[in-house]
């Protein structure tokens, strides 16, 4: 019994010191908005560390060559036809199949983050 009570105590004590800790983290944001901002100064990184950020390059927008692969596309197709024998010709709505092909497409620029390994 007395454990119980003591695992209790401990507990209500964890829980009061973190409120505690994150009231004052809390009270610590106000004093860190008044105080001025530390002076601008090169930031040193562990020789072992490498950020992902310093491997960062802009890709600037550009044409890219693209396979799109053969579809049916609902268009509009000059026509010729015979009806009630007449010769008639106009514009008509129809499934047309268009066949694989290469097309040019507008890529955005970009920044691009992927892990390049220098070539060494």
């Amino acid at each position: 019994m007395a454990t119980r009570v003591n695992a209790r105590r401990l507990l209500a004590g964890a829980a009061a010191t973190g409120l505690l800790a994150s009231g004052a983290a809390l009270g610590m944001t106000g004093v860190a908005a008044a105080t001025p901002a530390p002076s601008p100064t090169p930031s040193v990184t562990a020789p072992g560390h490498h950020g992902h950020h310093d491997r960062c390059e802009w890709k600037k927008g550009h044409w890219e060559k693209k396979w799109v692969p053969g579809h049916w596309v609902k268009k509009w197709v000059h026509q010729d036809s015979w009806r009630h024998g007449h010769h008639h010709h106009g514009w008509v709505m129809k499934w047309v199949y268009v066949p694989g092909h290469w097309d040019h497409v507008w890529v955005k620029g970009h920044w691009d983050c992927r892990h390049h390994h220098p070539v060494h």
